[in-house]
């Protein structure tokens, strides 16, 4: 299976930021612990090891299999699950939000690069164990943001009137999305199959986390993946002393601001800034942020109130209400796993690289930041279209009208590259410009202003050939952008706009295995691949 690699920074779809990250510039050392390399495991899992408070394994052990309930699970999972019971066993995590049968491509991405990271750790630190953990989101409340998928050009919606955690939503009214799908993905054997997993998953599941459960468990429960809902009660509990310093002493507010500035002086856009406190109240359809004013504690939009005591009484009492929000959710994340390692996409490792100076004031270990593989992914029919039509992967990464443009120049037999032309008037007019400066100062005014008029002339006369080029060679460029809009839907990342239902309809049973073989966690480089 042939696979090439673009370097991230030459694709022109990642931040400077991230990719200034990548290349481990000096000047954003301070927000992270260790950069994610094989050799810098090695003192994050001592690290981890001295500080996560090992008595919190059988909790959380107790809490996955509660929530897996009567769910199939394959000898891989059960094994994992098991693995947390001991202190030499060690998790990489990834987190996604619960979008409607798995939402774009790169879900599935996170996870594979989990599932790979943990297999060449082992191979590396044999005396230790690794698991894969997907932490669903279930707790998140931007529904719009989950409630569809895109195939084919199509947008797969389903339409809910209910408020709150979005793991708490029922699934009513997803069988009219199941009658849309149904007729979507057709006859044949990879379509039955995608149309059992989504019935399996959200008409024969009640709510949207154990739908979501079931399915990443059916996509990768065989490579092992250990799936946590941390909306529980059991481990929130673990959460409270995090909690209480949150409420009463607003750490995250001042330690995140000052960073904030600090990276704002860097140039980089804030992904998320802090609120004072940074929890929510959950409870019966509502999420609601927590506010403090002149020492009385309430929620937004209702009329609970509490005194200190009475609010630190109701967290001991009642700690699955308070819901930690995108500053305290990763915190959460860390005092209850013994995780080495976050995979994120790259709007989360700006969010995570915000956060260090709070896990370091709350004493806890701060995770590895992994970008997540990014990947293309060719069929063998497009691969031999591309090669006929000469067109390069970089070629594909280029914006629409300098695709286009790059094409006409390449296949007319006409030169309309003027850049030799001007490069060659600019040197007359320095020559003119000389000649001027020698003889009569004044005439430089006149002899750049002819030199601006020429140049200009020139690059319009360059447009309108191009032009001309395109109409006349209009059927060869269409089929060009055709296929560059096929891999490139709506001028996007195919990763970001794709659901896996269109691959696995061409690949079947045999897509995720063949992912798996081409996705290299710690290769740090956009992958192309060709199925």
């Amino acid at each position: 299976m042939p696979t090439d690699c673009i370097p991230f920074r030459e694709t022109n779809y990642f931040s400077d930021f991230i990719c200034n990250y990548l290349d481990e510039k000096l000047e954003l050392r301070p927000f992270y612990n260790r950069f994610p390399t094989l050799e810098n495991f090695k003192a994050q899992i001592e690290e981890k090891e001295r500080n996560y408070n090992h008595a919190y394994r059988k909790t959380l052990v107790d809490v996955i299999m509660k929530h897996y309930g009567d769910l199939s699970l394959s000898a891989a999972t059960l094994t994992n699950v098991d693995l947390l019971r001991h202190d030499n066993t060690f998790t990489i995590t990834t987190g996604h939000q619960l979008n409607l049968f798995t939402g774009p491509l790169y879900f599935l991405y996170k996870i594979i690069s989990t599932i790979n990271l943990t297999k060449q750790l082992k191979e590396e630190y044999p005396k230790y164990n690794f698991v894969p953990i997907y932490w669903m989101a279930s707790e998140d409340h931007d529904f719009d943001e989950i409630n569809y998928f895109n195939f084919k050009g199509k947008k797969v919606q389903w339409n809910s009137n209910q408020t709150g955690a979005v793991g708490h939503f029922e699934t009513k009214g997803l069988h009219e999305v199941f009658d849309v799908i149904s007729a979507e993905f057709g006859p044949g054997k990879n379509a039955e199959q995608l149309k059992e997993w989504f019935k399996q998953a959200y008409l024969n599941h009640t709510n949207l986390a154990d739908a979501t459960r079931y399915l990443a468990n059916a996509l990768f429960g065989k490579q092992g993946l250990v799936i946590l809902d941390a909306d529980d009660k059991d481990l929130k509990r673990l959460f409270i002393p995090q909690m209480k310093k949150e409420l009463v002493k607003q750490t995250a507010f001042k330690t995140v601001s000052e960073t904030n500035k600090t990276l704002e002086d860097l140039g980089l856009t804030i992904q998320v800034n802090p609120r004072e406190i940074n929890l929510f109240y959950i409870h019966e359809g509502l999420r609601e942020r927590i506010v403090e004013v002149d020492g009385t504690y309430s929620v937004l939009e209702t009329d609970i109130t509490w005194s200190k005591d009475e609010l630190l009484k109701h967290l001991e009492e009642y700690p699955e209400r308070f819901s930690p929000n995108v500053i305290m959710r990763p915190l959460y994340q860390e005092v209850i796993l013994p995780n080495l390692c976050y995979i994120g996409g790259g709007g989360e490792m700006i969010y995570w690289l915000q956060l260090k100076s709070n896990f370091e004031a709350q004493g806890v270990t701060f995770p590895m930041l992994l970008l997540r593989n990014s990947a293309l992914v060719k069929t063998t029919k497009q691969a031999e279209k591309l090669k006929k039509l000469n067109i390069s992967d970089k070629d594909l990464f280029l914006e629409r009208s300098s695709f286009i443009n790059k094409k006409v120049r390449k296949i007319s037999n006409v030169d309309i590259d003027f850049s030799e032309q001007i490069k060659h008037l600019e040197q007359q007019f320095k020559d003119l410009h000389q000649l001027a400066e020698q003889t009569d100062k004044s005439f430089l005014g006149a002899v750049n202003a002819q030199e601006v008029k020429q140049i200009k002339g020139l690059k319009h006369l360059e447009k309108r050939l191009l032009k001309a080029q395109k109409r006349k060679l209009k059927d060869q460029i269409e089929r060009c952008t055709d296929l560059q809009e096929q891999l490139f839907p709506n001028q996007s990342l195919q990763e970001r706009n794709t659901n896996f239902s269109e691959l696995y309809l061409e690949y079947g049973e045999d897509l995720i295995p063949k992912l798996m073989e081409s996705l290299e966690p710690l290769k740090g480089e956009f992958v192309i691949i060709t199925i």
